[in-house]
């Protein structure tokens, strides 16, 4: 790593370098996140690999686990604006995108905007919301816009969505069918934490309420973010290592117990997350080690057929694949 003094992370995440430069903001970035999610390194790991590669999180978890607090964390990490959307059947549409309303002083309709104008949104219980509500979340969330009264509106291009879906209570439900599934980069369980990190947890909120914590400061800003991102997009894959991520791709679809394999645009996501993964390691090329990592949060989104655990099949998959010798 290079030694020369480093003004800001936010500063050093504009500069046009190697993989060095970016890592103060990375380690920054990790102990924010770890301070705020304790005892789940590799979870943060995998929260900052889905923020770089400019995809979305599905967390499928109980509640009270810290989802929100990780949240407003990663909004607070990236100097950006937090909201947070409680999804109920009785949410409309409208709720999230914004909405238009006449002002009656100017004789002119105005736009107000909803919470999916911010940079991180945490959707709570997002198969609670009806399809309809779901799909104008989708639609932002895929093309990063939003269509009110035939007018496009554009998001930030960091825009990032965190939803959460309770894996224990199903009544009044809306399951998310498989194509709106595949919007999400990853999903990823936290579960409960070690006995350690809850004793650390409870001494330190011992005499503390919530006003008194002081919030995070910004270790980047949106626009270093985007920098960061475009940085990660440009991590280089030897072509072996693209015809394995294929070849694994086509194992999910003939697989004899999978009725619904990766798509394209699966694969596409796995081959951006890999590289992320890679960045945060501190290198500037992928390996099949990448792909392996980061392979059960990817597929677990995306495969669908007659199995009770999708982790058998990857577990399969990644085995009968041949991984490539890289040189």
């Amino acid at each position: 790593m290079t030694n020369s003094p480093v003004a800001s992370p936010a500063q050093t995440a504009h500069s046009t370098g190697s993989i060095c430069e970016f890592q103060p903001v990375i380690d920054e970035l990790r102990r924010a996140l770890n301070s705020t999610l304790k005892g789940k390194s590799e979870a943060v790991e995998l929260v900052i690999a889905c923020l770089l590669a400019r995809g979305h999180l599905l967390l499928e978890d109980l509640p009270g686990l810290g989802k929100t607090t990780l949240a407003k964390a990663l909004a607070m990490s990236v100097g950006g604006r937090f909201a947070r959307v409680q999804c109920t059947p009785d949410l409309l549409p409208t709720d999230v995108t914004g909405f238009s309303i006449f002002n009656q002083k100017t004789r002119e309709f105005e736009f107000i905007e909803g919470p999916v104008f911010s940079e991180v949104l945490l959707a709570d219980e997002i198969n609670r919301a009806t399809p309809r509500t779901q799909s104008s979340l989708f639609e932002a969330m895929a093309e990063r816009q939003v269509t009110i009264d035939k007018m496009t509106h554009r998001l930030t291009p960091s825009f990032f969505v965190i939803a959460t879906q309770n894996p224990v209570d199903s009544h009044g439900a809306y399951p998310l069918p498989e194509a709106q599934l595949d919007r999400f980069a990853m999903k990823l369980t936290f579960g409960y934490p070690d006995r350690a990190s809850e004793l650390e947890m409870l001494a330190e909120n011992i005499g503390a309420a919530d006003r008194d914590r002081s919030p995070l400061p910004a270790i980047l800003t949106p626009n270093s973010l985007q920098h960061l991102q475009d940085h990660v997009a440009g991590v280089h894959i030897q072509e072996s290592v693209l015809r394995y991520l294929v070849d694994l791709g086509t194992a999910t679809r003939h697989h004899r117990d999978v009725t619904l394999g990766l798509s394209p645009r699966g694969l596409l996501t796995w081959q951006r997350v890999a590289q992320a993964r890679a960045h945060l390691r501190g290198r500037d090329f992928v390996t099949p080690d990448d792909i392996q990592d980061v392979a059960a949060p990817v597929l677990q989104v995306r495969l669908s057929g007659d199995f009770e655990s999708p982790q058998t099949i990857i577990e399969t998959v990644l085995n009968d694949v041949e991984v490539p010798v890289c040189s």
